[in-house]
């Protein structure tokens, strides 16, 4: 079983010899630079596709009225991921796949399939009705988890619960419907311009009621149930392979479900459409708004139980850990820095809020068995992080501790037991619980 140090170290290079010179396509510039080619040839393939189908003043009239919904919904999901916010590239890489790649492999897939099922049935409406209600859930769906999957697997540390998994489907989905938007309402607005109609009863306004007031959620809602797969599948233990495997795959199953009964509504009748809106969509957005929300609300009782023991060792103060898990008392502690130190002192306090998250949150999968390997180097990281910022962090936080409650509770004495947890900036050495993240 192992246990660990007092205080990790900071790691070393190999054993046995100087560090080896990896090759350039190991290199980190050379993946993200092949990322962003691929986005940007995938972007200019689907701009010109568009173009092609809606024309030069389709295009630019689904633009400006697809962007509608993406600031709020950007927003909402940033909202989300407040407690513990994750980088914005990451969240630029999920849009940015939603609305190039993965609108790419859908409108190319769909059309071949499609044809393909045309020509092998001698039935062209059959066709479009099984591609719409199979082929293009299965084709879309899986375009867009494999953005959660990348974040999943090459930013691993940003990927730590159920809320990151719904923030970055949410956003990978937002960025598939603005692409989608604008083809639609691109193609909306050239019927009207062969028809002649205009305002209310046109074709453009009626899209525009239908995909950006009505149902602006609908493409993050089926994506999301797969972020929630992937976000519980990284709060299991690394040598659970197979709920690992299987939850994201669930999760998957039930976006193309969704999608799939969506995309079907329209057959249901007259009213089918408005039927399933009601009665499966606008509830299924209500239950999952819920889960969100409450999760959320884990994460910060989570923050307020795991950072006391911080306190007790000397690395926080004794109210930051209740301030910590308050999303008000932290926004005050934002804008006291920021009012009397500046932005920079604001967007160093914002960062230690967030290194301390993120502490709080190893601990816990620590003692609940499920750390990583790195669980020591990522600790020490972390702490150290926060010690360089504590002379602009400690004085917002507590006066933001002063306005909340002119009395703040003082963390009950830790038990003694346990190895000696030494502050490297301190002569002293506080007891620290003894627990072994790697457990069985």
């Amino acid at each position: 079983m192992a246990t660990c140090p007092s205080y990790p170290t900071h790691p070393s290079g190999p054993a046995g010899g100087a560090l080896r010179h990896a090759h350039w396509w190991q290199r980190k510039w050379a993946r993200y630079g092949a990322l962003i080619a691929l986005l940007a040839i995938s972007g200019l393939v689907i701009l010109a596709l568009v173009r092609e189908q809606t024309g030069t003043e389709g295009f630019l009239v689904g633009l400006g009225l697809a962007v509608f919904p993406v600031p709020l919904l950007i927003a909402a999901f940033r909202w989300l991921d407040r407690v513990e916010p994750g980088p914005w590239r990451n969240l630029l890489f999920a849009f940015a796949w939603g609305a190039c790649a993965a609108a790419l492999i859908a409108i190319v897939a769909n059309s071949f399939a499609t044809r393909w099922i045309a020509t092998a049935t001698a039935d062209p409406s059959s066709a479009d009705t099984l591609g719409a209600t199979v082929i293009a859930p299965i084709v879309e769906e899986s375009a867009k988890a494999a953005a959660v999957l990348l974040v999943f697997l090459f930013r691993r540390r940003d990927f730590t619960g159920i809320v990151d998994g719904v923030v970055i489907a949410g956003v990978t989905a937002t960025g598939f419907a603005f692409t989608e938007n604008i083809l639609y309402l691109g193609t909306a607005f050239g019927t009207d311009q062969l028809s002649g109609e205009r305002g209310l009863a046109s074709v453009t306004a009626a899209t525009f009621f239908v995909r950006v007031v009505m149902s602006p959620f609908a493409h993050p809602l089926f994506t999301v149930l797969t972020g929630i797969g992937f976000g519980i599948a990284a709060l299991s233990a690394e040598r659970q392979h197979l709920r690992r495997v299987l939850l994201p795959l669930t999760g998957l199953l039930l976006a193309m479900g969704m999608h799939s009964a969506w995309n079907g509504s329209s057959s249901f009748g007259e009213y089918g459409f408005f039927g399933v809106y009601a009665a499966f969509m606008v509830p299924a957005f209500g239950l999952l708004t819920w889960l969100a929300i409450w999760t959320r609300q884990r994460e910060l009782r989570t923050v307020r139980a795991e950072l006391p023991a911080y306190a007790v060792a000397g690395w926080l103060s004794a109210p930051e850990p209740y301030v910590l898990g308050s999303m008000r008392a932290r926004r005050l502690a934002r804008e006291w820095a920021g009012h009397h130190f500046g932005k920079a002192a604001a967007r160093s306090v914002a960062e230690y809020e967030a290194y301390a998250t993120s502490l709080a949150f190893l601990r816990h999968r620590g003692r609940r068995g499920r750390a990583g390997a790195d669980f020591v180097v990522r600790e020490r990281e972390l702490l150290d992080e926060l010690w360089r910022r504590r002379d602009v962090a400690r004085p917002a936080l507590s006066y933001a501790a002063r306005a909340m409650a002119p009395v703040v509770p003082v963390p009950p004495p830790w038990p003694a037991h346990g190895y000696a947890y030494s502050h490297p900036y301190g002569p002293a050495a506080t007891p620290y619980p003894a627990y072994n993240p790697y457990r069985t």
